[in-house]
């Protein structure tokens, strides 16, 4: 990585350093040219990797849209800030980043998809503005009114309904374009909401969130990019021999063309992200606070796109875990590439650093300071720990390993359902060194890793769980991980 000019260091600035948050939902970090993906269509992010240090083999704490983005925002694993479930709302006394930017002197903003599961009244979670999902798209529909679109142009049907109705129209196989304009789109709208507020406040130190949408079924993209990707381009991933049982039901119909239309649906809604990122961008330079701005971009979590039959996240499988993680810094962060495994509560401590922000009161992960010195940590991470409760599984994933388990007990309500809903403990062992696709369980032929990396993940829960204290007092590890994995969501917060 060579080396860079600390952070840290006592120099004389202009002024506080900015933050622009950049994410997006569902991006997996295998759909980015500068991921080596020569098919993906993604320059800003490109030039964005090419200015930062990149983060290659960065992982989400969950695999599913509201722990994952309350995890990172909160600095705790999801079943530590009390959020494994989609439904529910994070609790307004839990400490965020947002806060603690607050008390450093940082006016804080939010536009666009956040999760927060209620309405984005001011002061919530540490923003002082928010435009989030409900009213963002009101403030979307009462300002932009669509031109029609031509006769001959054919267009997605709305408005589409998932699990009810069939997987091909929700997840857009006929790689359709939605019926507005580039200028028209909701992810237009908010992230010109973006750059309005970075214009309204360039003399203000700032801690801006912009939120996107895309690309997120139905993969939603302008007409200006219809045929921007031919399917048959496209691959469809094989299916292993052992994937039969965990594809979910809905899945199971879809045909080779079809998956191929879902797959170009994909990278066209991902096109179409990049391209706003590029104005929010190209904004920040024109005034004038590239130097003075801390950029970040990165995803809630990946998306496996036929990987295994499947088409979304609510898994273990790498595709759905890793995500992309970038950090721009002019004169301060020295650009380049790291490969040690870092996860997303991993990066709160190391912007608060760059802020000179207070510190989360409750930090479970390892900050990326080093990495954004030059330097490599003393302790780099030798393994990553990833948790979806809401089917009670954790995944561990060392460079060799990935270790997928479940206690098979609860029936899922995410949509998912296999044909055995509770199939009863689950143990799956894959040898990423010779099976880097994650086929074939070897779980009964490597008895000693399998028990190597269940402790790995026990001990997580245990130095992060509330519930930790009334851990059971005899079993195996098994029986203990099993004590751990149900959601405790607290019903209203």
């Amino acid at each position: 990585m060579g080396t860079a000019p600390a952070f840290l260091r006592q120099v004389r600035r202009r002024r506080k350093p900015n933050l622009l948050f950049l994410m997006a939902d569902d991006h997996a970090g295998y759909v980015m040219g500068c991921d080596g993906n020569g098919l993906a269509q993604t320059p800003n992010l490109d030039r964005l990797a090419s200015e930062s240090m990149r983060f290659s083999s960065h992982y989400c704490n969950a695999p599913v849209c509201t722990p994952s983005r309350q995890s990172l925002l909160t600095g705790q694993m999801p079943h530590s800030a009390g959020v494994t479930v989609l439904q529910t709302p994070l609790s307004a006394d839990k400490p965020t980043l947002a806060k603690q930017l607050k008390r450093a002197g940082y006016q804080t903003a939010v536009f666009g998809k956040m999760h927060f599961n209620r309405p984005g009244e001011p002061g919530l979670h540490g923003f002082d503005y928010l435009m989030t999902e409900g009213e963002a798209t009101k403030a979307w529909q009462g300002k932009v009114k669509p031109a029609p679109i031509p006769g001959d142009v054919a267009t997605k049907r709305l408005p589409w309904q998932p699990f009810k109705t069939p997987a091909a129209e929700w997840l857009n196989a006929a790689n359709l374009p939605y019926p507005r304009r580039d200028a028209e789109m909701r992810g237009t709208f908010i992230a010109r909401e973006g750059m309005r507020y970075l214009e309204e406040n360039r003399d203000k130190p700032f801690a801006l969130w912009v939120s996107l949408q895309e690309p997120h079924s139905p993969f939603d993209y302008p007409v200006e990019d219809r045929g921007a990707f031919d399917p048959r381009r496209f691959p469809v991933p094989r299916v292993g021999p052992q994937d039969g049982g965990q594809i979910p039901m809905i899945f199971r119909d879809l045909s080779p063309e079809e998956k191929q239309g879902i797959i170009a649906a994909y990278y066209t809604s991902t096109r179409f992200l990049d391209r706003n990122w590029g104005r929010v961008l190209n904004k920040l330079k024109e005034l004038g606070l590239e130097e003075d701005t801390v950029v970040v971009y990165t995803a809630d979590h990946g998306y496996d796109l036929g990987q295994h039959g499947r088409f979304e996240k609510h898994c273990g499988y790498d595709p759905a875990l890793r995500v992309p993680l970038m950090i721009r810094w002019p004169g301060q962060v020295t650009p380049g590439v790291v490969r040690d495994f870092t996860e997303h509560l991993d990066l709160g401590p190391a912007l608060l650093d760059m802020l000179e922000a207070p510190p989360l009161p409750v930090q479970q992960g390892q900050s990326l300071r080093p990495y954004l010195e030059g330097r490599r940590p003393e302790r780099p991470r030798t393994h990553i720990v990833s948790e979806y409760l809401e089917n009670e599984e954790v995944f561990v994933r060392t460079s060799q390993w990935k270790l997928q388990y479940g206690s098979g007990r609860r029936k899922r309500t995410d949509g998912y359902v296999t044909d055995q809903p509770t199939p009863g403990r689950t143990v799956k062992l894959f040898h990423l060194g010779k099976d880097p696709g994650e086929f074939v369980n070897e779980a009964g032929r490597y008895p000693k890793e399998v028990a190597e990396l269940q402790k790995v993940a026990l001990a997580r829960f245990r130095t992060t769980h509330p519930d930790a204290a009334h851990e059971p007092s005899q079993g195996s590890v098994e029986d203990l991980l099993d004590f751990y994995l149900p959601p405790r969501d607290a019903k209203s917060a």
